[in-house]
């Protein structure tokens, strides 16, 4: 089956599609529908633009007013209003006044107040929202905009196309990959890029990772990282590198990443098997483990790899 590849940016990362099979044509529009999507989530979502309809929210919250969210920000807000529920607020998109005070400036001002009660309250009567407190969209809009240029991808193509979508490392598959099959997806080393951890099959579902080996920077004399522990305000230390999760849908796998980092070396491995989540995740002493779950999905992993 041939495959066919097209590269560009968006969201801050590389965005790369593969297309197994079908016309030219048809991977054309595949990777069109799949950009403009992406465009088009970036636009709506960022925190990085002054024009952004997050911006404009982030501007009003704490100041009880009301505004109209547009469709991608609507699904956004809920989304992360229920994977904070879910998680037991340790996704939390409120981090990003965390994350402007250790010096990751997104060159929009933020309002400079909270309001009291929960983060996020919706009008039941029309597409309103009010927020307490600033929001980033972070690793659930990357995820979002990936489930949507996916979709936008797979209606352009006809069924018999596989699709794999790749944003910054966090990848979505729809249909076979070349040989008809699964796809093979790697999940590199982030502190040696050239390594690969494991090799996954991957159809109709997603894989994500969040690490801090590569998103850092210095601040006040000190490294910091981009993971924030929402108890503390801090970028987190918890005696992992990365944690790799593989879901049905790329978002969920995001807000999962984020989570499971934050459990910690210590208790990562009972929560993903009480959830029965595919999660692969390294510590800092370069030992790479994985749950039964994973261990499914997992078609070559390196020998020192070990369940948890």
């Amino acid at each position: 089956m041939r495959l066919r590849r097209f590269t560009g940016r968006s969201m801050g990362s590389a965005l790369r599609l593969a297309v197994a099979g079908g016309s030219t044509t048809d991977a054309g529009l595949a990777w069109e529908a799949a950009r403009r999507e992406m465009a088009e989530t970036d636009a709506e979502l960022s925190r990085f633009q002054a024009t952004s309809a997050l911006s404009a929210a982030n501007r009003l919250s704490g100041s009880g007013a009301w505004f109209p969210a547009p469709s991608r920000l609507r699904r956004m807000l809920v989304a992360s209003h229920r994977a904070m529920r879910v998680s037991g607020g340790r996704f939390d998109p409120r981090v990003v006044e965390a994350l402007e005070a250790i010096g990751e400036h997104a060159g929009v001002d933020l309002p400079d107040r909270r309001a009291a009660g929960g983060w996020l309250e919706r009008d039941a009567r029309s597409p309103r929202f009010r927020m307490a407190a600033p929001a980033d969209s972070g690793g659930i809009g990357k995820g979002l905009g990936l489930r949507w240029a996916l979709a936008a991808a797979r209606a352009a193509v006809p069924g018999r196309v596989g699709l794999l979508l790749d944003a910054g490392g966090d990848v979505a598959a729809s249909g076979p990959g070349p040989d008809g099959l699964a796809w093979s997806v790697g999940i590199e080393d982030p502190v040696r890029p050239e390594r690969v951890l494991a090799t996954v099959a991957l159809r109709d579902a997603a894989i994500a990772t969040s690490s801090i080996a590569h998103r850092r920077w210095t601040h006040a004399g000190r490294s910091v990282h981009h993971l924030i522990d929402p108890r503390t305000g801090l970028p987190a230390e918890t005696g992992l590198v990365s944690v790799t999760v593989a879901l049905g849908d790329p978002a969920w796998a995001e807000v999962w990443t984020k989570s499971l980092f934050l459990a910690g070396r210590h208790d990562i491995g009972q929560e993903a098997r009480a959830r029965n989540l595919a999660a692969w995740w390294l510590e800092e002493d370069g030992s790479l483990h994985l749950t039964p779950a994973a261990r499914q999905l997992t078609t070559w992993v390196a020998s020192e790899a070990s369940a948890a």
